[in-house]
């Protein structure tokens, strides 16, 4: 009995690379697979159906709203429903701010965040109908954000910004799609992939092993195992993000106010100069009032 045993899965971007191992990996735990990629995607179908597994192909850009709708269409049509959603597709297209092109900014926008957008889409319509007709399951996405777009990157506003909004995007799916059963979480994995290989600075990192016998933390596969389980009924988790590599998940705790100040007034530049100093500003969590001089004319 595998951990995904009767559920349909999409996953984009998995002609190749991570999302491949993906695909793989689910369909081994018994999922049946939507694969998609722009090119491909016949060949991991090919790799599933001689494992004795069950995928079908469709191939173009998740950019296409048109594709996103085939990908749920084709689900529903070939295995009769849909349970997961997998957005891994993306692209990169690096530069600095000064040399990057809109043409470099539009596509990797278009492949992350309206590719996601295009797929979830798409699936939430279906999940939505099911809902109404009083078919309940437990439904999930997995968006694959990154390092980049939770800790910024050089040379990458385009990736970046995307990678960003794919992590948010799992947190409005978890409100707005929990009431159709939908778990959405978001992994940022580093692995060994084409578009990492060709990051600066990056690269060096995550080169090829050197040593088979020495366990290879950055090979894609062992990112694979977290997003099948997110993928899985068992999922406990709802609008969280991961950090995944070789044998590491972490959770992220996300954006919380590290340190405050505050008054019931509106505060003077002069005095945000004295309380916003790299020195005076508190290092945790605190409110500050005491030791403020008054402004003239104040009563409090």
């Amino acid at each position: 009995m595998g951990q995904l045993d009767g559920r349909v899965a999409i996953v984009t971007g998995a002609g190749a690379g991570i999302g491949r191992e993906h695909a793989l990996l689910m369909a081994a735990e018994g999922a049946r697979i939507v694969v998609n990629d722009m090119r491909g995607a016949q060949d991991t179908v090919d790799e599933i159906i001689a494992a004795g597994g069950a995928a079908v192909a469709v191939e173009g850009s998740v950019a296409d709203l048109s594709v996103g709708e085939k990908l749920t269409e084709v689900a529903v049509s070939a295995f009769g429903d849909l349970h997961s959603v997998v957005n891994n597709a993306g692209i990169i297209r690096d530069a600095t701010l000064w040399n990057m092109t809109e043409d470099e900014f539009d596509s990797v926008v278009a492949v992350h965040l309206k590719g996601a957008f295009s797929v979830t889409r798409a699936a939430a319509i279906h999940w939505r109908e099911q809902t109404k007709a009083g078919n309940q399951a437990v439904r999930t996405i997995v968006n694959t954000s990154s390092g980049s777009g939770l800790h910024g990157n050089f040379g990458q506003w385009n990736y970046s910004a995307s990678k960003a909004g794919l992590a948010i995007q799992v947190v409005n799916a978890s409100r707005e799609l929990e009431r159709f059963g939908v778990k959405a979480n978001a992994i940022a994995p580093v692995a060994r992939t084409e578009p990492v290989k060709a990051t600066p600075g990056i690269k060096d990192l995550v080169g090829e092993p050197v040593d088979a016998a020495v366990f290879d933390r950055y090979n894609p596969a062992n990112c694979s195992p977290l997003v099948a389980y997110l993928s899985s009924e068992k999922c406990a988790f709802n609008g969280q993000v991961f950090g995944v590599y070789g044998g590491y998940v972490g959770l992220y705790s996300g954006y919380s106010i590290a340190a405050e100040v505050r008054d019931d007034r509106q505060w003077s530049v002069s005095e945000l100069v004295d309380l916003l100093g790299a020195d005076s500003f508190p290092k945790s969590v605190e409110t500050r009032r005491a030791g403020i001089p008054k402004i003239e004319g104040e009563t409090k």
